[in-house]
């Protein structure tokens, strides 16, 4: 999971659903969309290992002004929250739950968005 501007925040009235108290992971998906089902299991199981996390999944052809505003061009697309909903690490594609797990320690630790 790749690093991003810091600075761009979801809050729950955007994303339609409450964060998380640490962290959220954003799973934007689609019906059709095959890799969006392993995609929902790992970060379902990642956000049931560490407390005050949340998942969220976003459906893409519901909400289609905030995909354009966030500028997801594919799904699954995660975005990781930290508690003040900074979006700090991006990706496309289902994620390896090892990736997911470092992307939420950083976002949970404050640690500065980066690669």
């Amino acid at each position: 999971m790749r690093g991003r501007e810091g600075e761009q925040r979801l809050d729950a009235a955007r994303l339609g659903a409450e964060l998380g108290e640490r962290a959220t992971l954003v799973h934007f998906s689609s019906a059709f969309c095959q890799p969006c089902r392993a995609t929902r299991r790992t970060l379902a199981e990642v956000a049931g290992m560490v407390d005050g996390v949340a998942h969220v999944e976003v459906d893409a052809e519901d909400r289609l002004e905030l995909v354009r505003e966030l500028g997801v061009l594919k799904t699954p697309t995660v975005l990781v929250l930290d508690a003040a909903g900074r979006i700090v690490r991006r990706a496309a594609g289902a994620p390896r739950k090892a990736d997911v797990i470092a992307a939420l320690g950083a976002a949970v630790s404050g640690a500065p968005p980066g690669g």
